[in-house]
């Protein structure tokens, strides 16, 4: 019975309507103080933030035109005063502040704490390079200091996968934002190293406000992780997020994702150098074996069967003998030319002929030939020899000197 009289139902858009009517009128004209936290900026000039402080936050909208208007840029950290419509977006059911105007107050106390401690390690030199290890190439296990319901976790899980599936990974669970989380993650790191089963150590979260992030900006983390004898890698939030443990960490990756890559090396990079190894191995080979196929042929060309050798030899010999035989052939005609030509001239100058021509020769009676006129004696015998005979003579003076009988 009571149901037949209970007041009709509200739908939700409804009652978004109604509470922005009420937040709109009676909450106008208000200025409210915090600090800027997890600040953005959209293609179109609009800006997103949070405003907060120690214990809540709100939405805010900050449009390009009031933007325009502002005299100093904003930046996360930033503790301000800000004026505008207290609304609700219908359509997300969601409470936010549209500024219309803002000053500027000055660094919140978040950020004072990290500027103040982040120039403590500096001059102490943590941020130092030569204090920096180098990541392992090939490291025989992986470590990840973070929250198992992290998204950031299935990321770098998942890249390791399709990067270096051969590789092990060991997670080292912590919370990674909230009260106490600094010094979980401090004890997740000092146990990967006490453990010594990896080779490199990853501490990573995905992207947040200052605030979630601030565990990474706690001493004791960062002096824990400057501490590591393990190689590290920081991989907190997105790229333009930086935290202390970006700057004592080894390595400082942009994002998670980043950090996976940074300490894996690529399979498919490996594979194609494999690749790239056998197909040269596989070249120089073939180029081996061609050249020595080819020397192969060569000297099997210079081998010769005993028989075609004493073949080829006889061969030569019986060349030699040929040219032998032409060369004393030759020699020999030669020579009888020449014996023929001595011969004839021999016989031209023969005594016997010579006398045959009507001459004589003159000899002693001893047959010495005389070989001048000035030799003989008066009275002395001759001998004169004839083609045809001899005839024995005297010699004789006479007033011309010739010889008579």
């Amino acid at each position: 019975m009571n149901d037949l009289f209970a007041p009709a139902a509200l739908s939700v858009s409804g009652l978004n309507s109604i509470a922005r009517q009420l937040l709109e009128n009676q909450l106008d004209g208000l200025w409210i103080s915090g600090e800027i936290s997890n600040l953005t900026r959209a293609a179109s000039g609009h800006y997103y933030f949070a405003l907060k402080d120690a214990h809540a936050q709100v939405r805010c909208a900050l449009f390009r035109q009031t933007a325009t208007r502002l005299a100093i840029p904003l930046k996360d950290g930033d503790h301000i005063e800000l004026t505008g419509k207290i609304s609700i977006y219908e359509a997300r059911g969601e409470y936010q502040i549209t500024v219309n105007d803002m000053r500027t107050l000055g660094l919140g106390d978040l950020y004072v704490r990290y500027e103040k401690l982040k120039n403590t390690l500096q001059n102490e030199g943590l941020f130092n390079s030569g204090r920096k290890k180098r990541l392992p190439e090939k490291p025989r296990a992986i470590g990840i200091v973070t929250s198992l319901a992290a998204a950031a976790l299935r990321d770098v899980a998942s890249t390791l996968r399709r990067r270096a599936p051969h590789i092990p990974i060991i997670v080292y669970p912590t919370p990674v934002q909230g009260a106490g989380s600094e010094n979980k993650i401090a004890q997740a790191i000092e146990l990967a190293n006490k453990r010594n089963e990896v080779d490199v150590l990853l501490i990573c979260r995905g992207g947040g406000s200052m605030e979630d992030l601030w565990a990474f900006n706690e001493e004791i983390v960062a002096r824990t992780i400057a501490a590591s004898q393990l190689p590290t890698v920081s991989g907190v939030g997105h790229e333009t997020d930086f935290t202390l443990a970006d700057f004592v960490a080894d390595v400082r990756a942009p994002t998670p994702t980043a950090a996976a890559e940074l300490v894996s090396p690529n399979q498919e990079e490996i594979i194609k150098h494999i690749n790239q190894l056998y197909e040269t191995l596989q070249r120089s080979i073939t180029q081996h074996y061609q050249n020595a196929s080819q020397q192969l042929d060569f000297l099997a060309k210079q081998i010769r069967h005993p028989r075609e050798k004493l073949n080829i030899q006889k061969q030569q010999l019986e060349n030699f003998q040929a040219a032998l035989s032409q060369n004393m052939a030759h020699h020999f005609a030669i020579q009888q030319t020449r014996l023929q030509h001595a011969s004839a001239l021999l016989n031209a100058v023969a005594p016997q002929n010579v006398l045959q021509r009507g001459f004589a020769m003159v000899q002693t009676t001893r047959g010495k030939v005389v070989q001048s006129s000035g030799s003989l004696k008066t009275g002395q015998k001759l001998r004169l020899v004839f083609a045809d005979g001899t005839r024995d003579v005297r010699v004789e003076n006479n007033p011309n000197g010739e010889l008579f009988d």
